[in-house]
This record gives C-alpha cells, structure tokens and sequence, in this order.
C-alpha cells in the first residue's frame, strides 16, 4: 500500500459518516456492567406484577365464570394464581434475559407460599377469638371457677379461673425441675464431654422426637400404678418434665457453643477452674440465649394437651395444692368444653383457647425479643 493510499484510507476513517458507526460500538464495549439490584423491585417489575395479576384478574373471570360457569372460591383462586404466574413470566421474558424471568418467578412462588402460611395463621387466630369473644368480654371469665355451674349455664356465671391457676402451678414446678436439669445437660454436653457425651446427645435427641403421649404413659405406669401416687399437679407437672427437659438441653447446647472460645481460654489463663470459667463467664454471657431456650420450652408445654389427659383430670373446682386432689389446666378445659357439646361450653373453650393462644404468642414474641442481636437493638 503507497503511501497516497494509506492517507486516503485514513481521511475515510476520520470522516463523520464512519466515525457516527464506530463511536457508539466503542462506548458500548468500553462501558462498565451495571449490577443488577437484588431485594428492591424496579419499576418495571412492579408494572409487570401489578398488570400481570389484574389481567389475569380479568381472564379468570371471564373464562371461569362467563365461559365454563364453574363456581367456587378456592377453584377460582388457584386458576386466578396459575395464569398470574403464566402471564407474570410472559410479560417479564419480553424486556429480560431468561436469568432474571426465572428469578422472578421463584420469588413470586415463594412469596405466595408465606402469604399461605400467614394467611392459615391469621385466619386460625380470627377464628378462635371470634368464637371466644361472647366469654372474653365478661370478667366473670377470669376471677370464678365452674364449681356448681352446669355447662349449659349463662356466660355470666363460672369461669377458668381453675383452669388458669393450675396451668400456672404445674407449668412452674415443670419449669423448676427441668431447667437446672437441661441446662446441667447441656453444659456436660459442650463442656465437659467424655465417652458418655455421644450416648446422653443421642438419648436427648431421641427425645425430643418423642410423642408426648408417651411421656404421659411413663409417668402413669411408673408413679400412678407401680407407685399408686394419686393425681395431682405433681404428677401432671412430672409429665410435662419429661416433655420440657429434651427442648431447654437441646436449645442450651446449641447456644452454649456458640459462645466463643477465646473467653473460655482467656479465663483459664487467668488462673480460673473449669467450672468458674463456666458458672461465671461462659454462663452468664449464654444469658440471653438460654432465656430463649427456656421460653420456646415452656410456649411447648403450655398447650400439651396429651400428657394431661392421662395422668390428669378436667375438675371443675378450685385446687392449688398440687400435692394432693386432681388439678385442672387451660388445654384440659379447652378439650373437656368442646367434647361436651353444649353450645356455652364450646364458647367458654374457645374463651379458654384464646387466651392459650394469646400466652403462647406473647411468649413467641418475648422469643424473638431476646433472640435479637445486641448491635441492632442500639
């Protein structure tokens, strides 16, 4: 190539016809790649859901209703939630790469699963208190026990006073005897170990997969009938420790060795035994989760119904001795109430399971209180 033509390939290059072609190609390939933002919704995807479910709205209701003249709700809702998602991934594959489509479709699935789960919850929770308001509102409900009151009589008369009282009482003497016990467990567990720490972790997580009822069956044969104790709380209260203690263990060792090394370390350093490093550095810093450990274990016990039943009785009296008469408690009232099949009685049970319900949400609520990290609460 001379020289001549050399520059006149070079004025071509230079020209503005070629250099409106070129410029655009070198900016695309010289740009840097934007990373797509996770967790936030475009406007984009928004106008893709909100349109995609009211289209979807529409052509349910005209196929479904006009069309085919099906009826029913639930028939209606997984037809309107199947063509959602068909017309949701079509609208989003038109303006996005096949990556993304798949990303939004997985969250809308699984976002419809907890809206599920939450709407079971939620329409539980409505239910049992719609039932029990007529008994909730009357202080009666709360301050008399049902002695001398027939099932069928007014909701102004009687209460679960007892109910309540004895659930109290056997749940506190659960809770004294098995947290010293589970937490002992668990600190032998991550602490101390040994050749009998594999066998004592086997047993405890055996445990825990244990049907309540036989927790019952154990403490009927060993006390009731090799025994011949009576019923009472004690024995109720015995049958809701067999249940308690494998939780509050299991819960306490996973929370145990979560504590970190370096301060079991640092105290030995100092000069402190084993069990000062564990009674005043390795404990008191698990406070808050072994707190938590105790709450999920008694939210657990509060409601066991099975156990009760076999070791306990629906009395309808007043009794706080637990060493001696047959005690009542809030989940054996409930079941007693809805089996008589008087229409007062299945309204002071679901009073009852209201207020059950309402004690295991607050202390699911306390739950995750404490389970908080200490940096977020500040």
């Amino acid at each position: 190539m001379t020289a001549v033509e050399t520059d006149i390939l070079r004025e071509e290059m230079l020209s503005p016809a070629v250099s409106n072609t070129v410029q655009p190609r070198t900016a695309a390939a010289l740009a840097p790649d934007v990373p797509r933002i996770i967790g936030r919704r475009t406007t984009d995807e928004f106008a893709s859901y909100l349109g995609s479910a009211l289209a979807a709205l529409a052509l349910v209701w005209v196929v479904y209703c006009g069309v085919l003249a099906f009826s029913g709700t639930l028939g209606f809702i997984v037809c309107w939630w199947l063509a959602f998602i068909a017309l949701y991934g079509l609208i989003s594959a038109m303006s996005n790469p096949r990556p993304i489509v798949a990303d939004r479709l997985v969250s809308v699935v699984v976002l419809s699963a907890a809206m599920l789960v939450g709407l079971a919850l939620l329409s539980t929770i409505l239910h049992i208190f719609h039932k029990g308001w007529p008994a909730l509102h009357h202080l009666n409900f709360y301050t008399q026990d049902m002695s001398g009151v027939r099932p069928t009589a007014a909701l102004t008369e009687g209460g679960i006073l007892h109910a309540i009282v004895g659930s109290g009482i056997e749940v506190g003497i659960a809770v004294a005897i098995s947290l010293p016990l589970g937490v002992a467990t668990a600190v032998y567990l991550t602490e101390v170990g040994g050749r009998l720490s594999r066998i004592v972790r086997t047993v405890v997580e055996a445990m825990t997969a244990l049907p309540d009822i036989l927790a019952g069956l154990f403490v009927y044969t060993v006390l009731i009938i090799s025994f011949h104790a009576e019923r009472t709380g004690l024995t109720a209260a015995l049958a809701l420790v067999v249940t308690i203690i494998p939780i509050i263990a299991r819960s306490a060792e996973v929370v145990l060795r979560v504590v970190p090394g370096g301060l079991r370390e640092a105290s030995l350093a100092l000069g402190a035994s084993q069990s000062q490093t564990v009674r005043r550095v390795v404990l008191p810093t698990a406070r808050s989760g072994l707190a938590t450990a105790l709450i999920l274990g008694i939210a657990r016990i509060a409601g066991e119904t099975a156990p009760l039943l076999i070791v306990s009785s629906a009395t309808t009296y007043f009794n706080s001795d637990p060493l001696h008469g047959q005690m009542n408690s809030l989940p054996l009232f409930i079941i007693s109430s809805v089996r008589s099949g008087q229409k007062q009685a299945i309204i002071r049970g679901y009073g009852a399971a209201a207020l059950l319900l309402t004690l295991v949400l607050g202390l699911f609520v306390l739950t995750r209180f404490l389970a908080r990290d200490k940096a977020a609460r500040r």
